[in-house]
């Protein structure tokens, strides 16, 4: 197949179509519920691992090691999530966006109700953990291609001029689940430490069959993705997605990988390692679920506003002034963590995770599917997130908190190395196109489009 396509599809409906309006409202509740339900589960296990997970599961090690073995189960479901986007993700450029969905939430809101039932290491010792690290394996193997196919879908289903808004709701269902669960775990740290260790702990994962109902029912009524639906009316969808990505696709999944580094690398690190770090100056447990709680809240507008601004001025604008921010404000958020303070830390963490993270999205939510090529998008957002979301969010907070015991606690390390994610996402943003308005019918990537199209793309709205 010729990387540019010689073909160019008609301009697909808008949102001012009554009927296209309608299932284009259904595919945002669809994209935002599962995403609501992927960072519920994440977040609580992200909580968890900081909180609960060496005390209940790891109580042999001690409290040191039990925290560094429960953040290492946290890295687990990093693992496998690019292996479940390599899977699903090929899958949804195969055989669509929808039934793709459906599986991936299925699978991840299943395991982690069944993390609810686990017996602890104090019941049955070395199977425990085991049991425990199989299931993050599933959870992780679902959502590695759950967020990916929430922002394909949502790219492909909204009008051009507004792409960028549309693209960021599968985002705010990320901070809606993130919210839910950290005021969850907010409730659970009032509660004394033999309740909270006995059965406490196990209700917000069993509560996950719930959201996981709402979103199966909602994802049965959505239809399929113009832009997908476009692919086989002319007969268009690659047998080999994967394959076609790694022949004309590497360097656009490298700048991926690599604009994503500061968003996913920043938004872990600030969820768990900040919180296990303040828990050791003396905060109590409560109050770093708080923070992440308020940086949620924060993230729910400025997500979209992030979006609809980059609607307007560009992708790559918004998305350096989030990095920019993140690597200007490190230095002095973990200084201020460093004094111990409960309001200080819930101020910290809600700027650093509800504006530096959350105006990198804003550019990321469009960016990310724009970059890509019709065939083989799915497979490429899947490969570009969770490949970075290993290395930046998976192996992130485990590097961090390896950094604290190396230097005495020091905030100075964790500081630098959030800095150093920042500078990454930069450099890549250097050599990455700007992707706004992009027609998503087209078989070849951003990075190839001609000056001529490129002059040709509808103006700002």
């Amino acid at each position: 197949m010729p990387h540019e396509s010689s073909y160019v599809f008609p301009p697909g409906p808008e949102a001012d179509d009554p009927e296209h309006a309608s299932h284009l409202r259904r595919a945002a509740l669809a994209a935002s519920v599962g995403s609501t339900l992927e960072y519920y589960d994440f977040t609580l296990y992200t909580l968890a691992s900081a909180l609960i997970f060496g005390k209940v599961f790891f109580p042999a090690l001690g409290p040191a090691a039990g925290v560094v073995a429960s953040l290492a189960t946290l890295a687990v479901g990093f693992v496998a999530r690019p292996v479940g986007g390599l899977f699903f993700g090929t899958l949804g450029d195969r055989l669509g966006r929808k039934w793709v969905l459906m599986a991936t939430i299925a699978l991840m809101g299943g395991a982690s109700t069944l993390i609810g039932v686990l017996p602890t290491g104090a019941q049955v010792g070395f199977w425990a953990p085991v049991l425990l690290v199989i299931l993050r394996f599933a959870q992780g193997f679902g959502a590695g291609a759950e967020q990916a196919g929430a922002t394909t879908l949502m790219a492909e289903y909204a009008p051009v001029q507004r792409r960028g808004y549309f693209a960021s709701l599968p985002f705010v269902g990320i901070f809606a689940g993130a919210l839910l669960a950290s005021a969850v775990f907010a409730v659970l740290g009032t509660l004394d430490e033999a309740t909270l260790l006995g059965w406490a702990w196990r209700v917000p994962f069993l509560a996950s069959v719930l959201l996981l109902v709402v979103a199966v029912y909602i994802r049965l009524r959505m239809r399929e993705s113009p832009a997908f639906a476009e692919l086989e009316k002319h007969e268009q969808v690659a047998d080999r997605p994967f394959q076609e990505l790694m022949r004309h696709s590497r360097p656009t999944v490298l700048r991926g990988i690599g604009l994503r580094m500061a968003e996913v690398g920043g938004s872990y690190i600030y969820q768990t390692l900040s919180i296990t770090y303040v828990t050791t100056l003396g905060v109590r447990s409560s109050i770093g679920p708080l923070a992440v709680a308020f940086g949620a809240a924060l993230g729910l507008v400025v997500v979209p506003i992030a979006g609809r601004i980059s609607d307007r001025y560009g992708r790559l604008p918004v998305y350096r002034a989030g990095a920019l921010f993140q690597l200007v404000f490190a230095p002095f958020a973990w200084w201020l963590l460093s004094l111990g303070s409960p309001v200080v830390t819930v101020v910290v963490v809600a700027v650093s995770y509800g504006i530096g993270v959350s105006v990198m999205l804003g550019g990321q939510c469009p960016m990310l599917p724009e970059m890509f090529g019709a065939r083989h998008r799915y497979i490429g957002v899947a490969t570009a997130r969770e490949v970075s979301a290993v290395l930046g969010g998976g192996f992130g907070p485990l590097l961090g908190a390896l950094l604290l015991a190396w230097f005495s606690n020091s905030w100075v390390p964790p500081a630098i190395f959030v800095a150093l994610l920042s500078v990454i996402t930069l450099l890549t943003l250097r050599i990455s196109p700007e992707t706004r308005a992009r027609d998503l019918t087209l078989l070849g990537d951003a990075v190839d489009d001609t000056k001529e199209y490129l002059a040709a793309r509808p103006a700002p709205s």
